[in-house]
């Protein structure tokens, strides 16, 4: 089975705890964060392909008592596949990554990923180190993984397979410095 990639997004955030903070990778998941509903605990990535992960990691490794979780995309994920050893050897408990996996690279075309050729990340999670790997594929195992984001310790992992389309942009602010104020504010650091 796979997920229409909204209706994912949207379960995974409905009902977020308050200690919850979201970094969406750049694209399709920052999008699909925003049409789920806009949140100073979001902090949205423009132009910064292959960082979400990163960014997540410092994030949860700064704030270890907030749980994080960073969804990105496979196009993404794969760019930046070494984040995944350097989060594995790191073993963040407050850390969460999902990889909506649609198979294809969204912004440049829909061109296929690697993973619509056999390869596994939630396999090279488990192989970096990460406690919890999953592949979603069902309503069952997405309600497993909504779980373990939010109450497993860390680091967790989750590939959702979702269909391959093209949706209409939903997009957030584009102020960068206003969605770190925000962002900052919301982690309770000031401005």
């Amino acid at each position: 089975m796979m997920f229409d990639r909204r209706a994912a997004m949207t379960t995974l955030l409905a009902g977020r705890p308050d200690n919850l903070f979201v970094v969406p990778g750049l694209g399709s998941t920052t999008w699909d964060a925003m049409a789920a509903g806009d949140d100073d605990r979001n902090f949205y990535l423009w132009g910064a392909m292959g960082g979400a992960a990163m960014i997540g990691l410092g994030l949860a490794l700064a704030q270890p008592k907030r749980r994080v979780l960073v969804v990105t995309g496979d196009g993404e994920m794969l760019m930046g596949l070494g984040s995944l050893a350097t989060i594995g050897v790191a073993r963040p408990k407050n850390l969460a990554v999902v990889v909506i996996d649609n198979e294809r690279y969204g912004e440049t075309g829909m061109q296929k990923t690697h993973t619509a050729h056999g390869v596994d990340l939630a396999a090279v999670a488990r192989a970096s180190g990460f406690r919890t790997a999953l592949r979603v594929r069902g309503k069952k195992s997405l309600a497993a993984a909504r779980r373990a984001i939010r109450a497993s310790r860390g680091p967790v992992f989750a590939q959702i397979k979702v269909r391959p389309e093209k949706l209409p942009l939903v997009l957030p602010p584009v102020d960068g410095a206003e969605l770190k104020r925000r962002f900052r504010r919301a982690l309770g650091l000031g401005a």
